[in-house]
């Protein structure tokens, strides 16, 4: 993780909960808050104002189609990726619980307690039979339509999501004590959810955490709650894809030149 100074924001300013946060991030529109670098030289600059805009439309699906809300239980089946990022806002603007889909198991539990309500995946031939609505997502930032077979009746966000507003109708209150982030074998509740971290420009890539408090959690938990607590500090984010990150790691000119180009600074 690098860093480059900008002046934080005021302890009071402190985003409390998603919506919070989300308002703190379009203050300044323009501004660039999310920057992807994915695998074959993808590069994805979203500013707050258009970060805010598939948040809303996102929001909007979620409420409108699944009824989703405090209670209700959303698997992400996905890749480190600006599009999880996305989704998991949106999850958590309605009060949801985000559970982060295992990279190796071959299916979640599905015994009543812990079913999932929504499952969004880029793999959705993997929950065939599952009681769960589906919601299959196609990554590439040009894709209009998943690329492949759909179960009958999964979603396809590729589509569906550009139908909905760029502004919230309605959406549920958030409960602060409700579970919001799964990630066995830990959890965050929303009230705990956003976090603080230094502001600037940040670059996180999806490695293994390492002495930071988590405890070895799965690597997108941890580059979540990392991206919340860099835009709670008014900072933004660089994201790169684990390809990315192992092909920076090889190759340390390339990993300089993408320091000069993102205005980034080891910390």
């Amino acid at each position: 993780m690098v860093t480059a100074p900008h002046p934080p924001t005021p302890r009071d300013d402190r985003p409390t909960h998603v919506a919070d946060l989300l308002r703190l991030l379009t203050r300044d529109p323009g501004r660039p808050r999310l920057t992807w670098y994915g695998d074959d030289g993808e590069r994805v600059e979203l500013s707050g104002a258009v970060l805010e805009n598939w948040v809303n439309k996102t929001t909007n699906l979620l409420v409108e189609e699944f009824d989703a809300g405090p209670g209700t239980r959303v698997v992400l089946d996905l890749p480190v990726h600006w599009r999880t990022v996305v989704w998991a806002l949106a999850a958590w603007r309605v009060g949801t619980t985000v559970v982060l889909a295992p990279v190796e198991d071959d299916a979640m539990p599905d015994d009543g307690t812990t079913r999932p309500d929504v499952v969004v995946t880029t793999r959705p031939d993997r929950w065939t039979g599952t009681r769960a609505e589906l919601v299959a997502v196609t990554l590439p930032a040009l894709a209009r339509r998943f690329d492949g077979d759909l179960p009958a009746g999964a979603t396809d966000a590729a589509s569906a999501v550009m139908t909905y507003g760029d502004r919230i109708g309605w959406a549920p209150a958030v409960e602060p004590g409700l579970e919001a982030l799964s990630a066995p074998p830990s959890s965050w509740d929303h009230a705990h959810l956003v976090d603080r971290a230094a502001g600037g420009r940040q670059l996180l890539s999806p490695t293994p955490p390492s002495g930071d408090g988590d405890n070895g959690d799965p690597a997108t938990a941890s580059i979540l709650r990392r991206v919340l607590a860099t835009w709670a500090a008014d900072g933004s984010v660089v994201l790169v894809s684990p390809a990315t990150a192992t092909a920076l790691g090889s190759d340390p000119e390339r990993f300089r030149r993408l320091l000069a180009q993102e205005q980034v600074t080891p910390a």
